[in-house]
């Protein structure tokens, strides 16, 4: 919007959060003829660039001279954002302790959605007006045309079959006469009536639930059902709800769970596809969502956790699937969780919030027993399949020979699901070939030079590559260290290992891998899930990215090659993180017909985790690590923080570290643990310690660390402290 032909504003100063760490917004004038409130979106000067705000408030008799200030530079043609999104910025920020303008810098994600897209230069026929001479390929053009819409000269062409030479022939000879078009046609509404579900009396009892919950303020639902039990047609209902009463909804869902499948679901529950949010979209089309979405023509958009923090303009529904996903948590800048933050808005904005899962985070457990949350459970599978048959494997016992990773039992049971034409998924979360290579001669282990962690042989690709910075090199010939040729041997297995022996096992049958990292990226991911659910593969081997969501209706065995992987470290919360990875990918197996089996590979087969699943008694597992959740004051009954210092020198990292720890507030209710080195001592070259800070539930946490970071001395030297309200990883 220029500074034109508009009313003199009243406002002549006005307070402008910038996406900088500083903890207020700054004041800046706002010049004659432009019109500011709060909320609007606005470019001012900063030193000596130029950013993107918000307007957080306007003082029209503040006691500032309006003369000292810079002057905003341009208001944009943008939506404000609203009241309740400008709340959730602050709330986020005093709970993660991150500065609000970091938090906006969430919001305005697209600088490209703060104007409208040009026009379009396109053609409209001329209905009164013929060419001179008539040629079957104008003919074409004239009867694509003959409804007098406008058309791009391209499109036109593609459509009629022809070059578009033709095209500027007929305009030459006045036929066609220059319009312009909208840049991006209104998106058609999702129908709420358009292909309701047929729902078995449980969900419909379920779906009404959801529906009462929209007249009853911020309510919470905890959809808690077992795998295969149609937890999202239930929530669809819903999102029909909400799109009937005029509001908008957002799913949000595990970025590697934004699934072909999940699409083609949406669209064939209300005849349209939602929009899309996600780090693969292109910046055109994320713009067209982000300006949609604030104007409201977008009704529903399905996302990574980053869209919850989208402008939308009438917002009555947030769906958090699979709700236990650690890929809800970001750790970078921002430290939030977005499945407790979505709870947040909804409370808010006073709309209701369903979070949905076959397996449940702990704290929504303990949540819903307390009475926070409503927890609608459905225990049978919508198509009436029965649950997989689950058994372990003793691999203390029952083991493959050495330099196998498949037992016999589970080969025999692929072998038996292939003769009778059922898919097997062999699961295994590690990506690449091996996680360790050495040279056998000296027992040099490549390490990447970045970080604290060996690099992961990918031989598909020809490389080794470290899984926490990117870095990669060739695999060489000889060891580097002892210069020994063909020494080098693979440690340990990962998908394309297993992969190589399932080819050398059944060599007829059609192997395929599912891992994030090969090359194709997501839309080869995509096409290839679509081709297990069409049943194109006998044998898959994948990472966790199969557990989440999917439904392949051949597979029949699910084998699990090391179901001990995820117990191996101190991480409190591994137990939970297993059971649930565990349970989500044995129940692949068997969902629509049934007679589906898992078999876990274990050298800890009396593990309780492992004995809770093959009991099938998830109620005494959640008892049980509730308990210990208590006993241990860990969250949900107790309070953490993480305070993870790093640096370029590991000696003057450290010093800083004990630094920060010997200017801790005194307070018997808070205990600080550290510094210690972290577990991933360095990434991406810089060295890592860190501090846990850990208090009772109803410790001011937040509080307490604020206070301690005004008595810390100040991070110099390319040091940087980061504080990590309820950390899901303690590498």
């Amino acid at each position: 919007m220029l500074f034109d032909d508009l009313p003199e504003a009243r406002e002549t100063i006005a307070s402008v959060l910038v996406p900088v760490a500083v903890p207020e917004p700054y004041t800046y004038r706002v010049p004659a003829g432009a019109h500011v409130v709060p909320g609007s979106i606005v470019r001012v000067p900063l030193g000596t660039r130029e950013v993107t705000g918000a307007v957080w408030d306007t003082q029209p008799d503040a006691a500032i001279n309006p003369r000292k200030l810079k002057e905003i530079l341009h208001v944009h043609d943008a939506p404000p954002l609203n009241d309740e999104l400008r709340r959730f910025i602050d709330w986020v920020a005093g709970w993660t302790l991150a500065a609000p303008g970091m938090v906006l810098r969430m919001v305005l994600r697209s600088e490209d959605a703060l104007e409208p897209e040009p026009p379009v230069p396109g053609l409209q026929r001329v209905l009164d007006r013929s060419p001179d001479r008539m040629t079957p390929a104008r003919a074409r053009v004239l009867a694509t045309a003959a409804d007098g819409l406008a058309w791009t000269r391209s499109g036109l062409a593609a459509t009629a079959g022809v070059s578009t030479s033709v095209i500027d022939g007929l305009a030459e000879q006045g036929v066609f006469e220059p319009v312009f078009m909208t840049a991006t046609p209104l998106p058609l509404p999702p129908d709420p009536a358009f292909n309701p579900p047929q729902l078995t009396p449980t969900q419909a009892g379920v779906a009404e639930a959801l529906v009462a919950n929209f007249d009853r303020g911020g309510v919470v639902a905890l959809i808690d059902g077992v795998t295969g039990s149609g937890k999202t047609e239930v929530y669809f209902e819903a999102v029909a709800e909400a799109l009937r009463r005029g509001r908008q909804a957002v799913i949000l869902v595990p970025e590697i769970g934004l699934t072909e499948q999940f699409l083609r679901r949406f669209e064939t529950r209300f005849g349209v596809p939602p929009a899309e949010w996600h780090s693969e979209i292109t910046p055109k089309k994320r713009a067209r969502v982000w300006r949609g979405v604030a104007s409201g023509e977008v009704q529903v958009v399905v996302g990574a956790r980053s869209a919850l923090f989208l402008p939308f303009s009438r917002l009555g529904l947030i769906v958090v699937d699979e709700e236990h996903d650690t890929a809800f948590k970001q750790d970078d800048r921002v430290s939030y969780n977005a499945r407790d933050m979505a709870v947040v808005r909804g409370h808010l904005a006073r709309i209701p919030v369903v979070l949905a899962s076959a397996t449940p985070s702990v704290e929504s457990r303990v949540n819903a027993d307390l009475g926070r949350y409503q927890r609608h459970v459905l225990p049978e599978r919508a198509s009436g399949a029965s649950l997989p048959d689950l058994a372990v494997i003793d691999m203390r016992t029952e083991g493959p020979e050495r330099g196998r990773w498949i037992a016999p039992g589970l080969v025999s049971a692929i072998r038996e699901t292939f003769a009778q034409k059922g898919q097997s998924l062999l699961f295994l979360n590690r990506r690449g070939y091996a996680p360790l290579t050495l040279c056998r001669s000296c027992g040099h282990r490549f390490q990447c030079s970045q970080c604290s962690a060996w690099l992961v042989e990918h031989r598909m690709k020809g490389k080794l590559v470290c899984h926490h910075c990117g870095h990669t090199e060739a695999i060489p010939r000889a060891c580097p260290a002892c210069g020994t040729q063909d020494a080098l041997v693979a440690c340990g297995p990962g998908v394309e290992r297993v992969a190589e022996e399932v080819e050398g096992l059944f060599p007829d049958a059609r192997v395929l891998v599912l891992s994030s990292d090969l090359l194709g990226g997501p839309d080869r991911l995509r096409r290839e899930m679509k081709l297990v659910e069409e049943g194109g593969a006998d044998i898959v081997i994948g990472t966790q990215l199969v557990a989440k969501g999917h439904n392949f209706p051949l597979m029949k065995l699910v084998g699990v090659i090391d179901a001990d992987l995820g117990l191996a470290h101190g991480d409190p919360r591994a137990a939970e993180r297993t059971f649930q990875l565990l349970a989500q990918v044995t129940g692949r197996a068997g969902r629509i017909t049934g007679g589906g089996r898992g078999l876990l590979q274990s050298y800890s087969p009396d593990h309780p985790v492992l004995k809770a699943l093959l009991s099938s008694d998830r109620e005494a597992f959640y008892r049980a690590e509730i308990e210990a959740r208590r006993a241990a004051g860990l969250p949900p009954f107790g309070r953490l923080a993480a305070l993870v210092i790093s640096g370029p020198e590991k000696a003057a990292t450290e010093a800083y570290a004990r630094a920060v720890s010997r200017v801790a507030p005194a307070d018997r209710a808070v205990t600080i643990l550290g510094p210690a080195e972290a577990a991933l001592a360095m990434v991406r070259g810089r060295h890592r310690y860190r501090l846990l800070a850990m208090a009772p539930r109803q410790v001011d946490l937040q509080g307490y660390l604020r206070h301690w970071m005004t008595l810390a001395p100040p991070a110099r030297g390319g040091l940087k402290l980061q504080i990590d309200i309820d950390p899901q990883q303690f590498l």
